[in-house]
């Protein structure tokens, strides 16, 4: 359970004025960003190290958090990227075998700060009710000066988190062992880094795929001159309307290879063809969604993790 006794009081501060009065979990520091929600029972550390949640403050709905620990293998990304953390209880007493840290010292070791004992129900509805919000974790302030504070911090929408989170230099991803063997050479996959998870590269290579990533401001006829046999279009943070020099490169990629795009990257290609983007009330983060397949009728139950959709009304526009 979480230790209340010795922990430091601390608040969740909404722009709204809402108030959560909680204890303070990892760093001691000011965390501000959208707040938003995801179902996943569990997940946290993969959830945590997730490109995609730059610049939110992530609330767990399932209640408890910690219990199998940390390791080094569950990461998605080199860093934490979430602006803080918020949940119900974290437990001090991890069970697993690959477990080497508690969550609390994660947190901490990693510089981001977060609020435990709140009761994340009554957030969550709050937030399926109005939509997400920025707020503001604090341990040091009264309720006045975080919201003060709060109401001059940039509205999430209006920043490209996408520059922050992208590789700054091309690699080839070599972190798996292809699990196929395929006949002649080995398909060149090059995807363009708009804040991708660890282990959508890891999915390529065990597929057999050679895997080269390159950052969020590569050219189309850089992405071409790699030769590649497809272009991956990442997931990441943001608004999609805030990239036009993506959906540049995605235009001058259309036709001339093989290109699919994830989530923000996906909604990037929805641009090139006419599609706009909008922003949803509360978004679509976990693995539990379910999805009907509209031709099939077949419904999977899916993970997702994206705050904008893709308005399909002008799709028939020229490119």
């Amino acid at each position: 359970m979480t230790r209340t006794t010795g922990r430091p009081p601390a608040r969740l501060v909404l722009a709204d004025g809402t108030v959560f009065e909680g204890v303070g979990i990892g760093a001691a520091e000011r965390m501000t960003g959208e707040v938003v929600f995801n179902t996943s029972m569990t997940g946290y550390q993969e959830a945590l190290t997730d490109p995609s949640y730059g610049g939110q403050i992530l609330v767990m709905t399932y209640p408890l958090q910690g219990n199998y620990g940390v390791n080094a293998t569950d990461e998605e990304s080199a860093r934490l990227q979430v602006r803080g953390f918020v949940v119900r209880e974290a437990t001090d007493l991890p069970s697993h075998w690959k477990s080497q840290s508690t969550l609390d010292a994660y947190l901490a070791r990693n510089g981001v700060g977060g609020i435990a004992g709140i009761d994340t129900r009554r957030l969550t509805r709050l937030l399926r009710s109005q939509g997400v919000v920025m707020g503001t974790i604090t341990r040091d302030e009264t309720t006045e000066q975080a919201l003060a504070r709060l109401r001059g911090e940039p509205d999430y929408a209006s920043q490209d988190y996408v520059a922050v989170v992208s590789t700054r230099e091309q690699y080839d991803y070599d972190g798996a062992t292809p699990l196929v063997e395929r006949d002649g050479p080995p398909p060149h996959i090059v995807v363009l880094d708009l804040g991708v998870k660890r282990s959508i590269m890891r999915n390529l290579r065990e597929r057999g795929c050679t895997v080269t990533a390159v950052p969020h401001n590569t050219t189309a006829e850089d992405i071409l001159s790699l030769r590649p046999d497809g272009v991956l279009m990442s997931p990441g943070p943001g608004d999609p309307m805030l990239l036009d020099h993506v959906v540049q490169t995605a235009r001058g990629l259309i036709g001339r290879t093989p290109i699919m795009g994830i989530c923000l990257g996906h909604q990037v290609i929805g641009r090139v063809f006419g599609a706009s983007t909008y922003k949803l009330k509360f978004g679509h983060r976990g693995a539990n969604h379910s999805v009907r397949d509209e031709l099939t009728g077949k419904v999977y139950i899916t993970s997702q993790n994206h705050g904008f959709a893709v308005d399909g009304d002008h799709l028939d526009a020229a490119i």
